[in-house]
């Protein structure tokens, strides 16, 4: 059974949780599949970005209750190679080398929010709920923290990691969780318009300015040296920067935009 829904059009690709039933939550078996279709898209050239959205009336729930009451039985090396799992899911889809873009309605609770935090840009709907539920539970937001931590504001989302409280999409964007709000209903219509975006970017420079944004925290001040100097002439010299280069002397559209 798949619980994702995944449609290709105009070189986007969307990928869309579907398990409206229980609002979309996490099992197992869409963990392995989320993780898969991103190792997937992460080779595709044809391709300029990628959507990631819920089907029904929420994003995401977090962790299903049915795998949680599996988990209450589970030893801790179980429990292990479980979060082991989960987090590769979310490093996978950080690592995909198209700008992925969160489109998030309804409610983004738990785990969900590990998914707000690996997309390059998140549309909100007016609305959304978001809440790291996990110590209302008794445990911690512990392996979407790595991910969280990256992208959100420490000051801002710390009290919310360690409260449990709901917050909105205005309280989301404050603390680095969310790029755009826009009115309820309407986050397709803005989706459009960041898409068109991406299409007029070249391809090739999106993938390698995300690999370098992903990597350079972890770097030397000399690694950051030698890498930025170097794709940088990189760029200038290859096919699609000079392309990009004439194109903007000419006074053309580059070949990318044809």
């Amino acid at each position: 059974m798949s619980f994702l829904n995944v449609v290709e059009m105009d070189h986007v690709a969307y990928v869309k949780l579907n398990r409206p039933d229980v609002r979309n939550a996490f099992n197992p078996e869409m963990i392995a599949q989320i993780t898969e279709t991103f190792h997937q898209l992460n080779n595709r050239h044809d391709l300029r970005a990628v959507v990631l959205q819920g089907e029904g009336k929420s994003f995401c729930a977090g962790a299903d209750l049915n795998w949680m009451r599996e988990m209450v039985n589970f030893s801790y090396h179980q429990n292990r190679e479980d979060s082991l799992l989960l987090f590769a899911m979310f490093e996978t889809i950080a690592k995909c080398s198209l700008p992925v873009v969160g489109l998030i309605h309804g409610a983004a609770f738990g785990g969900a929010l590990g998914l707000v935090a690996v997309c390059d840009e998140v549309i909100a709907e007016e609305g959304t709920q978001f809440c790291f539920s996990e110590v209302k539970l008794g445990i911690a937001p512990a392996v979407i923290s790595a991910f969280v931590q990256r992208k959100a504001v420490a000051g801002k989302v710390r009290p919310l990691m360690l409260s449990g409280a709901v917050f909105n999409p205005h309280v989301a964007q404050q603390a680095g969780l969310v790029t755009e709000i826009v009115p309820a209903g309407e986050g397709h219509t803005a989706l459009q318009k960041v898409l068109a975006n991406y299409r007029q970017v070249g391809p090739e420079a999106v993938r390698e300015a995300k690999r370098l944004l992903n990597d350079i925290a972890n770097l030397t001040w000399e690694q950051q040296r030698d890498r930025t100097t170097h794709l940088i002439a990189e760029r200038r010299a290859s096919d699609e920067g000079q392309e990009g280069l004439k194109s903007f002397l000419e006074k053309r559209e580059p070949s990318w935009r044809s």
